[in-house]
C-alpha cells in the first residue's frame, strides 16, 4: 500500500470565467500531525501564513475537517473551546481565528479554501454563522473522499476543474448543513410523529384533512404539532398540503389524459 505523504497542499489559479460560475477554490490540502509534532507542518504564502500563537485573519471561507486527534479553536466571535474528530470548522474572511491541535493527540486535518457570491447569499440568509463555527458531524468517509477527489481535480488542472471542484465544495456544505439539522432534532418522538403527519398528507391530497384532524388523529395538540412541523421542515402544514397537491397536479397533467380543468376538480 501506497505511504502517503504527510502533508499536501494546492494554491489554485482562477480565470475570469471561473469567477462567472458564482464559487471558487483557492487552496485545498491535508496535514497530519503526529503527537508533540510541529503545526502547521506546511509552509504557506504570506496571506496564508499562521501561527497558532497569534492566529490569523483571512479574506476566504475555508472548511477545515479534523478527522483524527483533538485540539482548540477559538475566534473574533467564538470563545475557546475543545474540539475532537469528526468536527468540521468553518472560517469566515475577515474574522480573526486560531486552532491547533493538541501536542498529546496532534490530528489529522483537511481543508479547502473557497469565495464567491453563492457561499456570500448563505451566510447572509444565515444557514452559516460565524457565531457557530463548529459543526459536529462526525467522522466521515464520504466526506474525506470529497476532498480527495478535489485534490485530485486540483492537480490535474484539467479545463473546467475549478467548476468542478467548487460544485464539490457546495455538496460538502450541504452535508454538513444536513447533518447539522438533523442532529438537532435527537428526539425521535418528535420526527416520528412528523413523518406520520406526512404520509398521511401525502395519502389524502384528493380528500385532505385539516391540519387541526391531522394533530389529533397522531394525539397531538394543533399548536405544538404545527409550530414542531414548520420547525422540521421549513414549511407549515398547510404549506405541505398545498404543494403536495400542486405535485399532485403536475404527475396527472403528464401522465394522464385529464385537462386542466378536470385536474382541478378531481
Amino acid at each position: 500500500m501506497e505511504k502517503r505523504l504527510s502533508d499536501q497542499l494546492r494554491y489554485l489559479t482562477i480565470s475570469a470565467i471561473d469567477e462567472e460560475w458564482g464559487i471558487v477554490v483557492t487552496t485545498v490540502g491535508y496535514q497530519f500531525i503526529p503527537p508533540k509534532g510541529n503545526y502547521p507542518l506546511s509552509k504557506h504564502p504570506d496571506n496564508y501564513n499562521f501561527k497558532p500563537q497569534t492566529g490569523r485573519i483571512l479574506n476566504e471561507y475555508q472548511l477545515v475537517y479534523i478527522t483524527k486527534g483533538s485540539g482548540y479553536f477559538s475566534s473574533q466571535s467564538c470563545k475557546m473551546q475543545k474540539i475532537n474528530a469528526g468536527t468540521m470548522i468553518l472560517l469566515f474572511p475577515g474574522e480573526w481565528h486560531s486552532y491547533y491541535p493538541d501536542s498529546e493527540t496532534g490530528w489529522d486535518e483537511y481543508w479547502v479554501g473557497f469565495r464567491g457570491v453563492h457561499i456570500d447569499r448563505r451566510v447572509e440568509k444565515r444557514f452559516f454563522t460565524r457565531e457557530e463555527p463548529l459543526q459536529h458531524i462526525g467522522l466521515s468517509a464520504t466526506i474525506v473522499g470529497l476532498y480527495e477527489d478535489i485534490l485530485k481535480f486540483a492537480s490535474q488542472e484539467k479545463t473546467g476543474y475549478q467548476e468542478m471542484i467548487s460544485s464539490i465544495v457546495l455538496h460538502i456544505l450541504g452535508t454538513v448543513y444536513y447533518k447539522r439539522r438533523n442532529n438537532s432534532f435527537t428526539n425521535t418522538y418528535v420526527v416520528d410523529k412528523i413523518n406520520e403527519a406526512r404520509i398521511l398528507m401525502k395519502e389524502q391530497v384528493e380528500n385532505p384533512l385539516t391540519p387541526e384532524e391531522i394533530a389529533s388523529r397522531l394525539g397531538l395538540g394543533y399548536s405544538w404539532f404545527r409550530r414542531m412541523f414548520k420547525e422540521y421542515t421549513g414549511v407549515s402544514p398547510a404549506q405541505y398540503q398545498l404543494q403536495q397537491k400542486l405535485l399532485k397536479a403536475k404527475e396527472l397533467l403528464t401522465s394522464s389524459s385529464m385537462n386542466i380543468s378536470e385536474i382541478a376538480y378531481s
